[in-house]
């Protein structure tokens, strides 16, 4: 039982009748008003702001029996305390600036990890190591805006960036520097939040028999009538740990039937969202036209995986092709074959293998500020290249650098933190 707060010292001095030594471990009765025992165990006292809290902070280890430790709370809250909110130890260490905001959710994050590669990612944010690459960042954009606005404030001095151009030298590797830690940091997403994927291509191409194989049961009906598939189908599955989240579509054609055209409308709706799309073809047939066909249907600039299903008919092995641009992966949805290539070339998608060396956790919210500041440093070079628009450009790296404070709780409203916290344990 941990007690974080100013009242820690006198519960106690009322529940093992003295404040052990800090950071020591006693093995000391617990006892109630009635100074009775009620308990056994061991007594630990971390003295603000040397907690993880950074206040007063007393934890009681006694038997784990459910009497006994309820007897326990009753006697703490009866000395004042009170139940701890979800995420409210993390909170209070946050607003005490012991950890920052992406060390407080990456505590939540090696609670949740399906995986060792995702708890590693996540230990890597908690020991600060995306925190640290975040303000980098935002140091080199405070000195931007150190050197623009002196600029700005005093034309009459010898600060002429616009023609020296080394303005724009910095603003470009600063861009580049910041895409680094994005592709980490979504990377680092996928792996906590889990890869969409959507299974998409002509009739009777073994879709929903490729749906099956990934989620290894029988999720979606398989026929052998063209456009058994009408609506979306969706199934959550774990490779390795690694969470996927599997979209099996309607096949794409034209069709009369009103039902299959909304499902092929649905099909084409569920690709934009998407974080991959496997266009299934069949190996047994002309294959070039039915890509090419495919791809004119989607139109769309999420990354692709060809799966030339089938090659139990067509007689080809097993392979994987990367082409640069795309990977064509052969297999058979039906026997099994060459499933463990695709499952290998998911999990390399998002750096699955890798990530415990290379990466740290991150959320869709790290990774939506981080393409905002982006967005906001690139308008403002624009406007500098354009316009020779000075005052704007500060703005848009002023509005570049509250993006990337909001990651670290630097820069952060109520509703956020409110959000966050509580989506935390109790005790945590």
């Amino acid at each position: 039982m941990r007690i974080s707060g100013p009242l820690s010292k006198t519960i106690a001095t009322k529940i093992v009748k003295r404040l052990p030594k800090p950071r020591y471990a006693d093995y000391l009765p617990f006892h109630d008003q009635n100074n009775e025992v009620i308990d056994q165990g061991i007594a630990i006292f971390f003295p603000g702001p040397h907690s993880f809290t950074g206040e007063d902070v007393l934890e009681l280890q006694g038997h784990g029996g459910p009497v006994l430790l309820e007897l326990l709370l009753s006697e703490v809250i009866s000395h004042g305390a009170r139940l701890a909110k979800p995420g409210e130890f993390s909170e209070r260490a946050f607003l005490n600036d012991k950890i920052d905001l992406v060390q407080a959710e990456a505590i939540a994050d090696v609670i949740d990890s399906a995986s060792t590669q995702a708890a590693k990612a996540a230990l890597r944010s908690l020991r600060g190591e995306f925190s640290r690459k975040i303000n980098e960042l935002t140091d080199k954009l405070i000195h931007l805006r150190v050197y623009v606005e002196s600029a700005i404030d005093f034309p009459d001095e010898e600060i002429d960036f616009l023609t020296q151009g080394k303005i724009k030298e910095q603003i470009v590797s600063l861009l580049v520097d910041i895409r680094e830690v994005i592709g980490s940091a979504k990377q680092g997403a996928l792996l906590r939040e889990g890869m969409t994927i959507v299974i998409a291509g002509k009739p009777n191409a073994g879709k929903s028999s490729l749906l099956n194989q990934l989620a290894q049961r029988d999720a979606a009906i398989v026929t052998p009538i063209a456009g058994t598939t009408r609506d979306v189908v969706r199934e959550q599955i774990l490779i390795d740990g690694l969470p996927l989240h599997v979209l099996d579509t309607a096949g794409l054609r034209d069709s009369d039937d009103i039902v299959e055209q909304l499902g092929v409308d649905k099909a084409i709706e569920e690709v934009e969202k998407a974080d991959r799309v496997l266009i299934v073809v069949d190996d047994s047939q002309e294959v070039k036209q039915e890509i090419d066909d495919v791809l004119t249907r989607l139109n769309t600039s999420v990354d692709i995986t060809i799966v030339r299903n089938k090659i139990d008919i067509s007689g080809n092995p097993p392979a994987l092709k990367d082409k640069g641009d795309t990977v064509e992966i052969s297999l058979s949805a039906n026997t099994g074959l060459g499933m463990d290539l695709l499952r290998e070339h998911l999990k390399a998608c998002v750096g699955f293998n890798q990530a415990g060396e290379a990466n740290f956790i991150a959320r869709k919210r790290h990774t939506d500020a981080l393409d905002r500041g982006v967005n906001s440093i690139e308008k403002g070079l624009f406007e500098l290249n354009e316009n020779s628009a000075a005052e704007l450009l500060a703005e848009d790296l002023r509005q570049a650098q509250m993006s990337l404070s909001e990651i670290t709780g630097e820069f952060s409203s109520d509703d956020l933190l409110g959000e966050i916290f509580s989506s935390f344990c109790i005790g945590k």
